[in-house]
């Protein structure tokens, strides 16, 4: 509802409306999440393309933060590893947009309702050739959100704050070579009250994506990102 929008996180949704990308043309300012221009997604695309949610809110201090999940153990790829909620695109899916918060109502619980879309990012390709589709979403009041968690998926569900991904503070990296290409990973790490977490690899460059436009400023650090993320293939 309208009286829960700080008027600085209505101007940030705003001005995220009007994000261009050179892949996501996003011409005017528009309120509903299907008029974003989010790629329709053809028929023979489904096994090779996935989406993710990058859901912000305020906390109670005005802070900015990302809801984050760790994957369940008893899964075939990336087990145990911090996740933004998406997953792979099925048929039925109309575009990014739909694949994105499906996939978030189905892991943790999160009503489509709940959750405004502004803008879509520029997409990323995994080194097997998965093109990942950022989608930017604002949650305007977290209290109306009461995660019911998929544990088939999902071993747990926590919040960061989205500017962490722009600060040298708790972070590492570490160099690696493909096909002659010299890349950094980065590694963020983070601490609940119940358990620390690393962000890193796709998420955190992701992340770290979503960080700079929003704050509207690069990383204190060189992120040296692996050419092979850059096949895009919208």
């Amino acid at each position: 509802m309208a009286c829960n929008r700080s008027e600085r996180l209505m101007k940030l949704g705003e001005r995220l409306r009007l994000y261009n990308t050179i892949n996501t043309q996003i011409q005017e300012f528009v309120p509903k999440n299907q008029e974003l221009g989010a790629n329709q997604i053809p028929n023979n695309s489904n096994s090779n393309r996935a989406a993710v949610l990058v859901c912000l809110f305020e906390d109670s201090q005005g802070h900015l933060r990302v809801i984050l999940t760790k994957r369940a153990s008893t899964l075939s790829s990336h087990s145990g590893e911090v996740a933004l909620p998406g997953g792979k695109v099925e048929e039925g899916d109309a575009d990014d947009i739909e694949t994105a918060l499906r996939e978030a109502e189905e892991e943790i619980g999160l009503d489509r309702s709940l959750v405004d879309v502004v803008t879509v990012l520029e997409s990323f390709t995994a080194k097997k050739g998965i093109t990942v589709i950022p989608v930017v979403g604002i949650l305007w009041d977290r209290n109306e959100f009461n995660p019911l968690i998929n544990t088939a998926e999902v071993a747990s569900i926590f919040d960061a704050p989205l500017e962490m991904f722009l600060k040298d503070e708790n972070r590492r990296e570490q160099e690696f070579e493909h096909m002659g290409d010299k890349y950094v990973i980065h590694f963020f790490d983070h601490q609940t009250e119940n358990e620390k977490y690393i962000i890193w690899a796709f998420t955190a460059a992701i992340l770290i994506k979503a960080a700079s436009v929003v704050y509207q400023r690069p990383p204190d650090f060189h992120e040296r990102r692996p050419r092979f993320w850059n096949r895009s293939r919208q």
